[in-house]
């Protein structure tokens, strides 16, 4: 027989505080299946641009049919050993790229370095240097791309000692940088403030023990 089965409700702020942390702890588990890091791969894509690093795509299916183009950036995080970042790219060089990537991030010393170890390269090389990075396997992160370097000399001159390998590391401190950012942006997403303020904005409701109700 059909029963009416009555429960009180309550918004997060009305919650005790082990409810408050067991409701956003639903919200960590349940509710950052969308896109969060859009914002942090465009702007890789568009640090990888000034480097001289092209992205490599793959099509991804639309809702209304067709497929977009989508870059080939991979992760796996963020509490667990072997996590990390890659990417499928080529690379050759971009002339300015040290000065472009100073006024696009100008206090960010770790792209400064990226930039000026290519160019340093570069310049030892006549500025022939070339590289195709593949992601590899299932796992993600910087040791798991397979990076190729070869310069492309018309009397076939070949690298300077240890160019093949400043660039492979290169495209590795790259790697280890766009984790750092989808790390960052990960833990604003998931911070207390941001979490209360969703559940406020969406008036999601909880029972009294901070179990999410409906």
């Amino acid at each position: 027989m059909p029963r009416i089965v009555e429960t009180t409700v309550y918004e997060l702020k009305e919650l005790s505080g082990a409810a408050k942390e067991r409701a956003r702890a639903w919200y960590r588990e349940s509710c950052l299946d969308y896109d969060w890091h859009e914002f942090v791969y465009d702007d890789f894509e568009t640090v990888c641009g000034l480097l001289g690093v092209t992205l490599k795509t793959h099509p991804v299916p639309l809702m209304g049919g067709g497929t977009r183009e989508k870059p080939q950036i991979f992760y796996t995080g963020f509490s667990s050993q072997g996590d990390g970042a890659s990417f499928s790219a080529t690379y050759e060089y971009a002339p300015g790229a040290a000065r472009a990537i100073r006024v696009r991030a100008p206090r960010d010393t770790d792209l400064h370095e990226i930039a000026d170890t290519l160019q340093a390269v570069q310049r030892r090389n006549f500025f022939q240097l070339a590289a195709d990075v593949r992601q590899r396997g299932r796992y993600c992160h910087e040791y798991t791309m397979a990076i190729d370097v070869e310069r492309g000399s018309p009397t076939w001159q070949p690298m300077t000692d240890g160019a093949e390998d400043t660039v492979i590391e290169a495209m590795r401190d790259l790697a280890r940088w766009l984790y750092r950012q989808l790390e960052r942006e990960y833990d604003y997403q998931t911070s207390d403030a941001v979490v209360d303020e969703t559940l406020a904005v969406n008036a999601w409701t909880f029972t009294e023990a901070g179990v999410r109700f409906g």
